[in-house]
């Protein structure tokens, strides 16, 4: 029994159903208020110095600001992340995948935190705050989604999905495209001290990174799966090559000509069976 299953058990009745549903309706909330009055986005910002202030609540109003901007693509997005998060809902169950999101959700928040008082050590608290006047947010719910996607290619690596809606392509290696994507961001971040930033990316997927480390390996097929499945499809076979059709007249069966169909008399008493030449002919046993 594994460390999910044993926190399963004992705090399964805290799980949140929907909770995919309920994401997306923050983002439709956010984009509300984003299309109606853009700065007031600001007001419900992860922002570390207000939060030291009193406004506790920015730590968990944040997930309502959407991962991208509006546009005429809003609908397609919020039914693409809608999709997966259902299927991973349904595939982990309630608890498993509300510990995936809110452990995604408090990764950034500490993140966030602990970049606001490494900063304000070195003197540079400022600098965060007008950032956040400008309208450059240290958390946002892009990263998140995107820990959703990988969670998601992760499990069903094979599934294909339209690019631009033409090109099909295995999810897998859209998985692998963000996780280069996920590394140049880190890397630029970085390289120009946006800290908290590059802080926001590492945390807001490592629920992603724990996820992969704790079950690699757990979704392999064992050897002896393997070998249980290959000695089924060759009893298979058998079963396949011993039942055959063969009429009741002339005795003919589907290996003396593949070309012949048989049927069952039903006015016949018993089973008996006759190829297509003797069905209407024949004489029925009484």
């Amino acid at each position: 029994m594994d460390f999910m299953t044993k926190l399963e058990r004992k705090f399964g009745k805290y799980a949140i159903p929907n909770l995919t549903l309920i994401l997306i309706a923050g983002f439709i909330i956010g984009y509300i208020i984003e299309i109606l009055n853009p700065s007031a986005l600001e007001l419900i910002a992860m922002n570390p110095a207000k939060i030291m202030r009193g406004q506790v609540y920015r730590l968990i109003t944040w997930v309502i600001i959407p991962p991208s901007s509006a546009s005429i693509l809003v609908i397609i997005t919020l039914m693409f992340y809608f999709s997966i998060g259902r299927t991973l809902e349904n595939t982990w169950g309630d608890f498993r995948y509300t510990v995936y999101i809110v452990s995604g959700i408090l990764f950034t928040d500490l993140g966030m935190m602990l970049t606001y008082f490494v900063m304000k050590i070195m003197g540079q608290a400022d600098l965060l705050e007008a950032y956040y006047q400008y309208g450059v947010y240290g958390a946002t719910t892009y990263y998140l989604c995107m820990s959703m996607f990988l969670a998601f290619a992760f499990m069903f690596p094979d599934m294909q999905v339209l690019l631009y809606f033409i090109i099909p392509i295995k999810v897998k290696l859209l998985g692998y495209l963000y996780i280069a994507y996920l590394l140049y961001d880190i890397l630029q971040y970085g390289l120009n001290r946006y800290y908290f930033r590059m802080v926001t990316v590492i945390m807001s997927i490592l629920n992603f990174i724990l996820f992969y480390f704790a079950t690699k390996g757990k979704t392999r097929v064992s050897h002896a799966h393997k070998k249980r499945r290959k000695v089924y499809k060759q009893q298979v076979r058998q079963t396949q090559v011993l039942t055959r059709h063969k009429c009741a007249i002339c005795g003919q069966t589907e290996e003396d000509n593949p070309n012949l169909e048989f049927r069952y008399c039903s006015r016949c008493k018993g089973n008996y069976e006759y190829c297509q030449n003797h069905l209407f002919t024949h004489e029925h046993k009484k």
